[in-house]
């Protein structure tokens, strides 16, 4: 009997195999069901209530005909986060990683739920396409400056095209403006178009070349936003000020045998007369990543190290209205924390044992924040307009980096997760948090937690 088959299903047909609840197989259908739970309960400094992540449902994947797979996640949530995911909260109106959300009980807890899924076929030999409902990430690193899945799922069209030593992926995705989230109506929509190319230079080389667009028009979905040619819409329609462009680089370099570097470059303004005025000028909006990952250090066993820069310029992102933000559901696409800062990030991961994985990060930032009436480039969706009414830029000339109120953090954290079973785990957690501003007294946090999980990752707080 193979390994991976139970001995004695479960009343006689749940877990036929050991990782699958239902599981049915045979050589045109395969679908496997299985439960998704998270439930993380901890305790936090100064902090009179729990803080605790209750989340349920299910996932599900299937393969059709060998031909067309598809997966489904759905889970129901109620979340009471750490000092900073509130701050999250009541700052930008919204839950980190999610869309559509309510109060859960008091006004410290939220409710929500979480659902993703997609349906993906080879078109031909070279062309996958998938249409679905997910998240996205584009990089090598731990964060991403040109797409990450911080941001909440969206609806999205991909084609993803290998031939030889290039990919070529391209990504239209139907996101949401910045805009009340918690009212119950229809809600205003816009669309934008992400590509990038990569090819295998050298053996140990990859390097790769991004363009996305935030179409300007709401509610207005057009044919030629379809056209997958990369850069075209970055020489073609930001010509009427109304779209906002990203372009940027990306590598990924082994240079020894078990040592990677990686990074990216993005650019966020090409009108070239703004960059004239010098480096600090509003208008140089640009961020940059390097990162380095280390395997088997030292020659110990699955023992990884990750070291990661991150610089943004102020008003990187933003757009001249809330609808080219580059944004969805009030949230960054890319850098949680939006831009306007320096970071350090530093990963340990171990595994000891065959069950058990440490890890263990730090990280430390600097931000300049905005104010009260006027944006100094940190959050995304407010304008880069200039105004004087608030809310927007409120002089020409120059932002130098951490403009604004200064600001800065270290986030340290523990995690030691052992697999009970297949895909259960039970983890448990240390975080120490700083954050310090120039107005307001230093925040000092302590969270310990335990929790357990079922075919789920660990709800992470790392902002």
């Amino acid at each position: 009997m193979p390994s991976w088959k139970s001995k004695q299903p479960f009343l006689g047909f749940l877990w036929p195999t050991k990782g699958n609840m239902i599981e049915v197989s045979n050589k045109d259908f395969y679908l496997s069901i299985n439960p998704a739970i998270n439930q993380q309960q901890s305790v936090e400094t100064d902090f009179d209530k729990r803080v605790f992540v209750n989340s349920k449902g299910v996932i599900a994947r299937g393969l059709i005909a060998q031909k067309i797979g598809f997966h489904f996640f759905l889970t129901d949530n109620q979340e009471q986060g750490p000092l900073q995911f509130r701050r999250f909260v009541d700052t930008m109106g919204a839950v980190p990683g999610a869309g559509y959300w309510k109060y859960f009980k008091t006004n410290r807890g939220v409710d929500y739920f979480d659902a993703r899924g997609s349906v993906s076929w080879n078109v031909s030999r070279y062309i996958n396409m998938q249409f679905g409902y997910d998240q996205q990430f584009i990089g090598n690193g731990y964060r991403s400056l040109l797409l990450s899945n911080v941001a909440p799922p969206s609806l999205f069209l991909k084609f993803n095209t290998r031939i030889g030593k290039f990919n070529y992926t391209n990504l239209f995705s139907e996101v949401f403006p910045a805009q009340q989230l918690r009212t119950d109506r229809l809600y205003d929509r816009k669309y934008m178009a992400t590509h990038h190319l990569s090819v295998n230079v050298l053996p140990w080389l990859n390097v790769g070349v991004f363009e996305s667009m935030v179409f300007g028009e709401k509610n207005a979905f057009k044919a030629s936003y379809l056209q997958p040619v990369i850069l075209l819409n970055t020489l073609v329609g930001r010509k009427d000020g109304e779209n906002n462009a990203n372009v940027g680089l990306d590598f990924k370099a082994n240079v020894l045998k078990k040592v990677q570097l990686y990074g990216q470059y993005l650019f966020d303004n090409l009108d070239g007369s703004d960059g004239k005025t010098g480096s600090d000028w509003w208008g140089n909006r640009h961020a940059f990543q390097l990162g380095g990952k280390y395997v088997d250090v030292l020659g110990i066993s699955n023992l990884d190290l990750q070291l990661e820069c991150n610089q943004i310029r102020p008003f990187t992102y933003s757009g001249g209205d809330s609808v080219t933000a580059y944004s969805n559901y009030r949230q960054p696409l890319a850098h949680p924390m939006g831009a306007n800062l320096r970071e350090v990030v530093g990963i340990v991961r171990y595994q000891p044992l065959r069950k058990l994985y440490l890890q263990a990060r730090a990280s430390y930032w600097q931000q300049g924040l905005d104010s009260a009436g006027y944006s100094f480039g940190s959050n995304v969706n407010r304008l880069n307009t200039l105004s004087t009414a608030g809310g927007s830029r409120l002089r020409e000339g120059n932002y130098p980096m951490l403009s604004g109120i200064g600001s800065k953090g270290v986030l340290g954290s523990f995690t030691a997760s052992y697999e009970l079973k297949e895909n259960l785990f039970l983890d448990a957690n240390l975080m120490y948090r700083i954050f310090d501003t120039d107005v307001q007294a230093k925040q000092t946090t302590t969270v310990a937690g335990i929790g357990i999980r079922w075919n789920m990752f660990r709800r992470e707080y790392d902002y």
